[in-house]
This record gives C-alpha cells, sequence and structure tokens, in this order.
C-alpha cells in the first residue's frame, strides 16, 4: 500500500497532510479510548508490539510492487483483535514511519497518504466489528466469516484509498487505470490469506487458557465486552 513516489506530486500533495491530520485525529481517539479501558501503561506496552510487528510486516515480510503501490500483508483486523484499536492504529503509524526514516526514505514525502490509507480503514473497522461481532462474544471465539468481514473491510478501504490517491495523482488514462486494478486484483489474495491468519492467532490465544487480557494483550482477546 506504499503509493509509488511521483504518483502524486507538486501542490497535489498538500491534501495528503490534511488527511493525514484527520487520521491522526482518528489515531488518537482510539488511543484515548485505550487509555480510560486499560489504562496508558497497557496503552504503551501494547503500541510497542503493534510498532515492531508493523515494522515487521513492512520491512521484513515478503511485499511487491504492482501497479501503483506495494502489495503487503499488514494484518490490520489481526492487530485491532489482539491488541485494540488504539495501539493498532498508533503501531501502524509509528511502524511505517520507522521503515521510513531508516530504510526507505524515498517513501516519507508520501507518508501522509500512506498513513492515511492505513489508519482511515482501521477506525471504520472498528464500527464494523461492533455491528458483526455480538458483545457476548470474546474476540477469540469469532468464526471464519466475521475474520473475512474484518479483514474484507480493512483491506477493501486500503484498496479503496490507494485507488483514490492513484486516481487524484495519476488521472483517467488507460495506463494509470490498468496499474491501479492490477494493484487491487493482487490484493484479492491478502483478504483471503488474512482471516486465516487471524483465527490461527486467535486458536492460539485460545488454547492459551487465559480468562482475562494483560497490559500487552487488549481484554476483549479473552472476555466478553458483557
Amino acid at each position: 500500500m506504499h503509493i509509488e513516489p511521483g504518483i502524486v506530486d507538486g501542490a497535489k500533495i498538500t491534501l495528503s497532510y490534511a488527511t493525514a491530520a484527520g487520521s491522526f485525529g482518528l489515531a488518537a481517539k482510539m488511543a484515548l479510548d485505550t487509555i480510560h479501558r486499560d489504562g496508558a501503561t497497557a496503552l504503551a506496552l501494547r503500541t510497542l508490539a503493534t510498532t515492531a510487528l508493523v515494522f515487521s510486516f513492512f520491512e521484513v515480510f515478503p511485499h511487491h510492487a504492482v501497479g501503483v503501490s506495494e502489495v503487503h500483508l499488514i494484518l490490520g483486523s489481526t492487530l485491532f483483535l489482539i491488541f485494540g484499536a488504539g495501539a493498532a492504529g498508533l503501531g501502524l503509524a509509528m511502524g511505517l514511519l520507522l521503515q521510513g526514516l531508516f530504510f526507505a526514505p524515498f517513501d516519507l514525502p508520501q507518508y501522509g497518504m500512506n498513513v492515511t490509507t492505513l489508519i482511515v480503514p482501521l477506525f471504520a473497522m472498528t464500527f464494523l466489528a461492533k455491528r458483526i461481532i455480538p458483545e457476548a462474544t470474546a474476540y477469540k471465539d469469532v468464526g471464519y466469516g466475521q475474520a473475512l468481514m474484518l479483514s474484507s473491510a480493512y483491506q477493501g478501504g486500503t484498496v479503496a484509498w490507494v485507488a483514490f490517491w492513484s486516481l487524484y495523482g495519476g488521472g483517467l488514462g488507460a495506463q494509470n487505470l490498468a496499474a491501479t486494478a492490477s494493484f487491487g486484483a493482487a490484493y484479492l489474495l491478502v483478504i483471503v490469506l488474512e482471516p486465516l491468519i487471524d483465527l490461527a492467532v486467535l486458536g492460539l490465544a485460545k488454547l492459551s487458557g487465559r480468562q482475562r487480557g494483560t497490559s500487552l494483550l487488549q481484554g476483549r482477546l479473552f472476555q466478553a465486552a458483557v
């Protein structure tokens, strides 16, 4: 989901500063919700974990340039289910920034676009989770269908934002449309794989036998909301 350099440039890139500011606001809201529920220490520990994981997802896991962007296994829904929305949002923003600072400085001008592409779908996914996962269900007990809907919503939002930036910066020419479509098609594999990874990780949580969360893992992972 890293927008390729040069697709959005000049005065057009100013829009990414505004969307990034809004995204940071959403991340801050999710983080404050975590602090109110679990405390600042829990948020800090979970954010360290998610930042390290996101950095690994982007820099260590296989990733390939396809069309207008790169295909990554972001695991946004996995981070949400295990660590909560607050830590997931901060981890996505900080992991992306660390990768840019130390390994991909050519991506830093696109940081505003990329962070928007990651965080806005995460925020939307939190609302979907409230609708499709009953409060009486712990996250470790979600089914494949629920995990698929969460993953599809997150990855679909990511693809939609990439398409927006591509068309906004590159226009509606046939070549740009084809490059944008090829990126979206490549992400279908990610949408299929991520729910399986979600369920594998949640299965490990179930086998752990824990009855409550810890400072590192969110409480809803092991206990229902009510």
